[in-house]
């Protein structure tokens, strides 16, 4: 059977090539109903499939977004790839995830790769980026969005949540219940000092603390962000004898360790230790007792780092380049609220 090609739609539904392609592409330029209908009517007549690979060619760019995660195993990256994925749909792009694993040789690898297959975007939730990976992209000259994740570049494109304010949120709603201090939880020695997460959850913490007139000497402990790591950690300061009366998590995943110590080691939450955590993950609700947290609205975060990526208004007339969006407090059992 001859291969259907662009030019059989036209002829079945009486109109140019040009405005077939701009049928199966959303433009550039608009097609009236009426006409729309005819094209889609003979594409599923004639059972035609477009040529990405021959349309990429043409056009040195791909219906292909990018997108480099930590570890996608941890689930805030798992969902938030998922929103991506989905607002990325709605703009009729898909996405390519690759795990950095928090090293920044495999960032550069999946940097090359993507960039090399002509993606129409990148976004990137890195630690950085390094010197390498920056280099990399400009190199390209693609367009580049930081999600999660921020560097103080005046020139980069991100999209963050209140990382600090949030933290401040969830730390100050534990000193309410009437505990001495709340101790924190957050990341290793080589998290950055700028620009990260966890760092500004960090800071977040210390901020309600000084508010409170409370002191935050000693009372910071180091732990990887995944949950089986953080159970380790647990075990060891739950079971000393400065037992903190109230922690707060850098991420669910961390406090999700830390509810599992302390349930084997009989430490009663919320009655003994009461637990706040940051992401709101699916999961943090399902824990035991439920997980409190601080939440961010991941979907209007994707649809806006998309929007980002696909926006082709040259850089130096962005007016617009940090997109910040609120984060709020989900209450749920492990502060001690019924």
């Amino acid at each position: 059977m001859a291969k259907v090609t662009r030019d059989d739609v036209a002829r079945l539904a009486g109109t140019s090539t040009a405005v077939v392609s701009y049928v199966i592409n959303n433009g550039p330029r608009p097609v009236a109903p009426a006409t729309r209908e005819r094209v889609l009517a003979a594409i599923k007549e004639l059972g035609y499939r477009p040529d990405r690979v021959a349309q990429a060619m043409a056009s040195r760019r791909t219906d292909l977004i990018g997108m480099i995660v930590p570890d996608a195993r941890q689930p805030f990256f798992g969902e938030m790839a998922h929103a991506v994925e989905q607002a990325a749909s709605e703009r009729g792009k898909m996405v390519l995830v690759g795990n950095s694993d928090y090293l920044d040789d495999r960032e550069v690898h999946y940097l090359r790769a993507f960039l090399g297959m002509r993606v129409s975007g990148l976004i990137l939730v890195s630690q950085g980026p390094s010197a390498a990976a920056a280099a990399e992209i400009d190199a390209w000259d693609a367009r580049v969005v930081l999600m999660h994740e921020r560097r103080d570049q005046p020139e980069d494109l991100v999209v963050v949540t209140d990382d600090v304010g949030g933290a401040r949120l969830a730390t100050s709603h534990l000193l309410e219940h009437g505990h001495a201090y709340v101790a924190c939880l957050g990341g290793v020695e080589t998290t950055p000092t700028t620009g990260d997460p966890v760092t500004d959850h960090v800071e977040g913490w210390r901020i309600a603390m000084r508010a409170a007139g409370r002191s935050t000497e000693g009372r910071l402990f180091q732990s990887p962000y995944n949950r089986y790591d953080a159970y380790q950690v647990g075990l060891k300061l739950l079971a000393g004898p400065d037992r903190p009366p109230a922690l707060f998590c850098a991420t669910d995943d961390q406090a999700i360790g830390l509810l599992r110590a302390a349930r084997e080691l009989r430490i009663d939450v919320p009655g003994e230790l009461a637990v706040a955590a940051f992401d709101n993950v699916k999961e943090a609700g399902l824990t035991d007792p439920p997980l409190t947290t601080v939440a961010s609205d991941r979907p209007a975060m994707a649809r806006a780092a998309v929007d980002l990526v696909l926006d082709e208004t040259p850089l130096a007339t962005r007016r617009e380049r940090l997109k910040q969006f609120p984060s709020h407090l989900v209450v749920r059992r492990s502060c001690g609220c019924p």
